[in-house]
């Protein structure tokens, strides 16, 4: 099993919810967050006052999905959240050892 976070920017969030559905993922877990890479913030305007906003906003999703689902699920994200414009996000993929759900003791690819 794999656990799949994104970060992407928040406006393609139902776009990439919708396209995994279609693959039949039926969970994820979503968070807004804030940061910046490459995109090193930018100015605004407020009051006639100019400021550096440093940190843009984010969200981050975060799902479990089984070895053999992995590629199809990086796939379906980057194809979906990718804007051709720099900030369009990151992919990270890390092993998960164990799944419980805590409801029905259920474990690993049953848990998912």
């Amino acid at each position: 099993m794999k656990k799949i976070e994104a970060i992407i920017k928040p406006f393609k969030l139902d776009d990439i919810r919708e396209a995994l559905a279609e693959q039949g993922i039926t969970g994820m877990t979503v968070t807004e967050a804030k940061g910046f890479g490459r995109q090193k913030g930018h100015t605004e305007l407020y009051r006639g006052a100019e400021y550096m906003v440093d940190f843009i906003p984010k969200v981050k999703i975060e799902l479990i999905v089984s070895d053999d689902i992995l590629e199809m699920c990086i796939e379906t994200i980057m194809k979906t959240a990718q804007t051709g414009k720099i900030g369009d996000g990151k992919i990270f993929v890390y092993n998960v050892e164990q799944v419980i759900r805590i409801r029905t003791g259920e474990m690993d690819e049953s848990a998912i």
